[in-house]
């Protein structure tokens, strides 16, 4: 398989030039304690099939700065890609001189040809496998460590925090750990838990075209799908192109060339409104949507929305069929009956890689959706409500702490939101948990420290590549959760959470300094 240098990893280049040299020392140390068991585990299994992943899904778990070259590393900071073949970890290799082994499918040809990129290690055993340090920090030296960072004005009057060792589950160190606070975005983290819980990591949401008989009215039936797009390029989400053109020649088989057009939104009850009302973050909370209703090119982040993306869904895709020769009246709502027989479908790619953007994005509109999913295989009403007590089910149902816990939204953007430093760290535990590899994509989907999604401008230097966490940011409001590899090589998951913050900026370099403080920290 060729693997592309895709746009994301240019745009990093230059953050691991200049790490490279930081973690050098680490690697080393790591390399030279793994080598026994790289060894005896490369005589026991073969190397997983690389999977084939959007250029997307590069940035979102791309680029640790070699940190996976180093197989003792690697077990506690996994699970990366299947391979553990990233474009940051070849050129690591490359800077530290070493062979390669592995052909990343250049077929052998002219001497002009490149030749193949040495290879990193693979990735040995995923989260929870055995560690390779004998033991975890300290909880009283961890506590001497955290404690005065957590002090620091900038974070408020009380801020929580919690510390857990990934490996063994043990907690560490806890600070008001179970105090209920607005948790902003760091929400996802738990809607991507309850949502790979009830639906599974496979699931998809379809998005059909449905024609009615007898009276020549096409239905375009909302799957609840966020990321399907009327874009040319798709970049392997379901495209609304694909379902026109399958839809018109359908429809050209039954001689039809004349249609009723309407649109079903019926998946989703009550309000589309989000409780914070028109907002650049977020579109209504719709079934059937397109490019996330944006009003520009853009995939993620603030930007004005249609004010009706189910309509404006609709009328993109009547004029997709219009230019495929089926003529389409304007459309309007309405509901597809039983008797509907299905065009055409398209389908989203896999729930875990909805999850991954999500977290890595922070996207609001992939939250909000995922939230009602989980409700409709719970049997919950799709509504925030019904979402609520969906996602607080499916958790109790995992065993984790929800006491206090309260879930209006999905995304985080409800200031009614609340979770405990207790609970996120719970979550990100059990996502680490060998025994559920289902939910393995609420920790693989956290953005890097220096390199992805909301982190790409953090941690420039010190931890960046060693800590993953999912932000957090309202106005007052400023938290952190998410795994970072100790010292020692120990995977620890920490959650820090600031309430009646008043700078912004402050709060955020206080909460970073604690994740790097965990990085650098052996604490025993």
């Amino acid at each position: 398989m060729v693997v592309p240098e895709l746009r994301p990893w240019r745009a990093a280049r230059p953050h691991v030039v200049r790490i490279a040299g930081a973690v050098r020392p680490r690697l080393a140390r790591a390399a030279a304690a793994a080598k026994p068991r790289i060894a005896r585990l490369a005589r026991a299994g073969k190397p997983q099939v690389a999977r084939v992943t959007r250029p997307w899904q590069y940035a979102a778990g791309a680029t640790t700065a070699g940190l996976a070259l180093a197989a003792g590393v690697v077990t506690a900071a996994g699970p990366w890609d299947s391979s553990g073949q990233r474009t940051a970890e070849r050129d690591r290799a490359v800077a530290l001189g070493r062979a390669g082994g592995t052909d990343h499918g250049r077929a052998p040809g002219p001497p002009a040809q490149p030749r193949p990129a040495p290879s990193a290690a693979p990735v040995l055993t995923g989260l929870g496998g055995v560690s390779t340090v004998k033991s975890a920090p300290d909880g009283k030296v961890l506590a001497k460590t955290l404690t005065p960072l957590l002090k620091d004005p900038a974070l408020g009057p009380r801020p929580a925090a919690a510390v857990v060792d990934v490996t063994t589950g043990r907690p560490l160190y806890g600070a008001a750990s179970d105090a209920a606070l607005t948790p902003a975005s760091t929400t996802k983290i738990a809607t991507a838990v309850a949502a790979l819980s009830a639906m599974g990591a496979d699931h998809r949401l379809t998005t059909r075209a449905a024609l009615e008989p007898d009276t020549k009215e096409v239905v375009l039936v909302g799957g609840g799908d966020p990321t399907l797009t009327a874009r040319e390029a798709s970049d392997g989400w379901a495209s609304l192109r694909t379902l026109a053109d399958q839809t018109a020649a359908a429809l050209a088989q039954r001689g039809v060339r004349d249609v009723t057009l309407s649109y079903d939104t019926t998946l989703y009850a009550g309000s589309q409104k989000h409780p914070i009302g028109v907002n650049p973050n977020l579109a209504l909370v719709s079934p059937l949507m397109a490019d996330e209703g944006r009003t520009n090119d853009s995939t993620s982040g603030p930007v004005t929305r249609v004010t009706d993306p189910a309509a404006d869904a609709a009328r993109r895709f009547g004029d997709l069929l219009k230019d495929r020769g089926i003529k389409a009246t304007s459309p309007g709502p309405s509901k597809a009956t039983n008797r509907a027989k299905t065009l055409a479908t398209v389908a989203s790619p896999p729930l875990s890689a909805l999850v991954e953007r999500m977290l890595t994005d922070s996207d609001n509109d992939i939250a909000e959706a995922l939230a009602r999913h989980t409700a409709i295989a719970t049997g919950h009403r799709a509504d925030f409500a019904g979402a609520d007590r969906a996602i607080n089910a499916r958790l109790r149902a995992l065993g984790l702490p929800v006491k206090g816990a309260a879930f209006k939204d999905g995304s985080g953007l409800n200031r009614a939101d609340r979770l405990t430093a207790d609970l996120l760290t719970a979550l990100l535990a059990k996502a680490a948990d060998p025994a559920h590899p289902e939910l393995r994509p609420a920790l693989t989907g956290l953005p890097v420290a220096g390199f992805t999604g909301t982190l790409t401008t953090r941690y420039t230097d010190g931890a960046a590549g060693v800590v993953r966490a999912k932000t957090g940011t309202l106005t007052g409001v400023n938290t952190l959760a998410g795994t970072v590899v100790d010292q020692d090589g120990r995977l620890l998951a920490f959650a820090f959470m600031a309430n009646n913050t008043t700078n912004p900026a402050a709060a955020q370099k206080a909460l970073d300094r604690a994740a790097t403080t965990l990085a650098t920290c052996g604490c025993r």
